[in-house]
This record gives C-alpha cells, sequence and structure tokens, in this order.
C-alpha cells in the first residue's frame, strides 16, 4: 500500500466511467489503474501488486464474477468492490457470498466511492498489519530468537524442539533476568497453540486473595469490591499456554487448587461452585530451589513433581561469556532501530569491559545497559565512554606467556592463544581481537595445535 491509502484497479467497459473512478479516487491519495474489460484487468493483476478492484459485474466475454474468483485466487489479501446496475443486485449479493467486500450501484456518487474506497483499503492494511505482526512474533520467539552459541544453550534449544510440539507441563529455572519467559514464549509460538493466547502471570507480585481471583476469575459479590464477574487467567489462556512465573512463591492453599486444576482439567471461580473445563498447557518458572522447598515443606510435592515433566535450566550470563558479543550486536541493532540512531559498532575496548562485567541481572541488565548506551551515545560507534557510569571499569585478565627453558616459539604461541580463549571466556571473536589476528587465522591455529 502507498502511504497508506492503496493501489485500486478500476475495470468498466465504460472508460469515461472508469477514468472517473480513476480521477475521484487519486484525489483522495490512491494510485489507480484502469481496464476496460476483464481480460485486460486480469492482465494488469498479473503485472501489478493491486490492493482493491473495483470491477462492473456485467462485462463480456470475462464478467465481474470471473474477476472476482481470480483475484481470490491470486491475492486473498486484495478487496473486491462490485459495480452493478439495480437490475443486477441480486447477482451482487451473490458476489459478496463468495468474498466481495461490497456493491455499488450506478450512478455511483463520488462520496460514496471515496467511502467504500476507504473502508475496504482500511481492511487491507489490517490484513497486512496483522501479517507482519505475526512474522515479527516468529522471528522474535522462534528459536533463533534465543541467542548464544554456548554448548548448553545449543542444548536447550535442541530439548525445546521436540518439548514444543507436545502438551508436556515444563519447569524452566533459572536467575533472574536469564530469559526464562522468552524461553516460555518461544514453546508457545512454536507449538501447535501459537494462534491461541499466551498468558503471564507474576505470581510473586499478588497476595493471596488477589492471585486466586487472578488465577481462577471471579463471581460478583465473591468479595469485598466484587462488583462484576471476572474471568482468570486460566480461561483467557483456554486452548493456549499459561506462564506461571515466579511458582515458588505460590501460598500453600493456592498450590491445592493449582494441583486440582492440572489433574482435573477445571476450574472454578471464586464464588462458585460451577466448575468450568479449560485446556491449557502450563510452563512454569521460578529462581530458587523447588527440591529444596519441597524438603523444607514450603512447597508441594506432588504439585512439584506434576511442574517438572520436563526441566529446562538457564545458565546465567556469567558462565556463557562467549554469547555476550552476540547479545550485544543484537540489542545494538535492535535499540537503534527503536530510538533511531545511526549506530554502526562498539569499539573492542568496551566489548571487552561488558564480556568481563558479573551482569548479576543477567541478559536483561546487559539489555538495559546496551540501551542506556544507544540512547546516549554522541557518536555512531559506542565507546567506553558510552558505558553507565555505575558499570565497573573491568578489564580482562592479560594474557601472559609463562617461559621456560627449551620453549620453542611454537609452543609460547599456543600458551598466548589458549590464554587469551581463556581471558575471553571462550569467545573466538573477541580473542581474535585481543589478538590482532583474523578469526580464519585463530581458527587454523586452533586446528594446528588440536585445540579445536
Amino acid at each position: 500500500m502507498t502511504d497508506g491509502r492503496g493501489t485500486v484497479l478500476i475495470i468498466d467497459d465504460e472508460q469515461h466511467l472508469a477514468e472517473s473512478f480513476a480521477e475521484a479516487l487519486e484525489r483522495s491519495g490512491c494510485e489507480t489503474i484502469t481496464a476496460t474489460n476483464g481480460k485486460a484487468g486480469l492482465a494488469v493483476l498479473d503485472r501489478h501488486a493491486v490492493d482493491l478492484v473495483f470491477t462492473d459485474l456485467v462485462m463480456n466475454p470475462i464478467g465481474g464474477m470471473d474477476v472476482l474468483r481470480a483475484v481470490k485466487q491470486a491475492s486473498p489479501d486484495t478487496e473486491v468492490v462490485m459495480v452493478t446496475g439495480h437490475g443486477s443486485v441480486k447477482n451482487a449479493v451473490e458476489a459478496m457470498q463468495e468474498g466481495a467486500f461490497s456493491y455499488l450501484l450506478k450512478p455511483v456518487h463520488v462520496g460514496e466511492l471515496r467511502a467504500v474506497a476507504k473502508e475496504a483499503l482500511e481492511k487491507v492494511r489490517l490484513k497486512q498489519d496483522n501479517r507482519e505482526l505475526r512474522r515479527q512474533l516468529d522471528e522474535r520467539f522462534s528459536y533463533e530468537g534465543i541467542i548464544g552459541n554456548n554448548r548448553r544453550m545449543s542444548e536447550i534449544v535442541e530439548t525445546l524442539k521436540y518439548v514444543a510440539p507436545t502438551n508436556a507441563t515444563v519447569l524452566i529455572y533459572g536467575e533472574s533476568g536469564t530469559g526464562k519467559e522468552l524461553v516460555a514464549r518461544a514453546i508457545h509460538f512454536n507449538s501447535p497453540r501459537k494462534n491461541r493466547p499466551f498468558v503471564a502471570l507474576n505470581c510473586a507480585a499478588l497476595s493471596e486473595g488477589i492471585l486466586e481471583s487472578e488465577l481462577f476469575g471471579h463471581e460478583k459479590g465473591a468479595f469485598t469490591g466484587a462488583d462484576t464477574q471476572r474471568k482468570g487467567r486460566f480461561e483467557y489462556a483456554d486452548r493456549g499456554t499459561l506462564f506461571l512465573d515466579e511458582v515458588a512463591d505460590l501460598p500453600e492453599s493456592t498450590q491445592v487448587k493449582l494441583l486440582r486444576v492440572i489433574e482435573q482439567r477445571e476450574i472454578m471461580r471464586v464464588g462458585s461452585n460451577t466448575p468450568i473445563n479449560v485446556d491449557v498447557r502450563l510452563v512454569a518458572a521460578t529462581n530458587k530451589p523447588l527440591e529444596k522447598l519441597v524438603e523444607e515443606g514450603r512447597f508441594r510435592e506432588d504439585l512439584y513433581f506434576r511442574l517438572k515433566v520436563v526441566t529446562v535450566s538457564l545458565p546465567p550470563l556469567r558462565e556463557r561469556r562467549e554469547d555476550i558479543p552476540l547479545l550485544i550486536d543484537a540489542f545494538v541493532q535492535e535499540f537503534a532501530r527503536q530510538h533511531g540512531r545511526e549506530i554502526k559498532e562498539m569499539t573492542p575496548g568496551a566489548r571487552e569491559i561488558l564480556v568481563h562485567q558479573e551482569w548479576p541481572g543477567n541478559v536483561r541488565e546487559l539489555r538495559n545497559c546496551i540501551e542506556s548506551m544507544v540512547v546516549v551515545s554522541r557518536d555512531p560507534v559506542l565507546d567506553t565512554d558510552d558505558l553507565p557510569s555505575d558499570l565497573a571499569p573491568v578489564a580482562p585478565r592479560a594474557a601472559t606467556v609463562r617461559l621456560a627453558p627449551g620453549m620453542t616459539i611454537r609452543d609460547a604461541e599456543q600458551q598466548l592463544v589458549a590464554e587469551t580463549l581463556e581471558a575471553t571466556g571462550g569467545n573466538r571473536a573477541e580473542a581474535a581481537r585481543m589478538l590482532d589476528i583474523g578469526e580464519r587465522t585463530l581458527y587454523r591455529k586452533l586446528k594446528e595445535y588440536g585445540m579445536e
């Protein structure tokens, strides 16, 4: 679509009528193409992307119904409006039943023409926007959206590929900020439930009474302030996925009710005795050791086993430092685009400081740091002066060669490469920068030394 208005094809065997339509629509901002018969109109559709077609219903040898069927087969998103005389209204209604957007009766008023065109083009734009949103969601929450070359992360992705298509309950362990909700969304958007709701709830953020209402809903008058009936998260997530974050913080009474939902696949709203069937896939997450809480009697053992059908443990960022440069590049691109900044790269010095931070907030903390750098930077290259002031100025441990009698140059070089890889957490790109050699050269040396 052009500037939100669109490209319109007008097909009518009365050329002056087609041209008058085109003139009226061009004045409202549309691009137009005219054709004086059905065959010529279909030829235009073969050569041009068209958002909307106005076609005369009665034409020979190819009529409006033939045009409608051809358009819907070739380009389902394109809308078609029939233009007809009073004697063919019945046929125009039949055309709408076959997928036409609307019909206009001759003579057509300019205002009516523009109003129908605007409404049809808005529908086209909505379909295009929805498809683009779905594409972005699929891209963001695909397995490729889980960034990292770390061995443990690669193993997690392989596990998710087997688990996502099933209905198995998944328990995700990980420190705050490691990406537990991202993994939960990846499970959902790569499952047969992806076109149904993904509903998230933080169990630690709500008191016991409010939490049960949020989960199961409530009836009008169930408690003070319950002025209307309200659906809970389980009902909203029906046939979709419910993500319970910080599940370790569930009160014991709520644990009992959650266990019943998992076993019976039904809920009861607060203040009601009527069960409601629900079909919900459950994904839970916690940063606390549930096994220890079970031993201490603070978490129900039967619920624990129901939740941990499949367990995924996300490593903290400090244990996968080799992924930090990949995350840096992804976040720089994301925030440069989001904030309209011309940021092209980050200096090696700034990268080294980021790679060697401890990141107690994990990926979330790194992400916030990169956004801050993108926003405050005055240059297209992010450098150490763009780092947040509260970030510790940590430099990587210098690689040193411990010389010994009889050591060859090859031995010293091998030790230097090994020390540098250790200093960069195994990140080859960073190691190559520190050694001032190309990545291919480093790879060749690793093979030569048997370190590959």
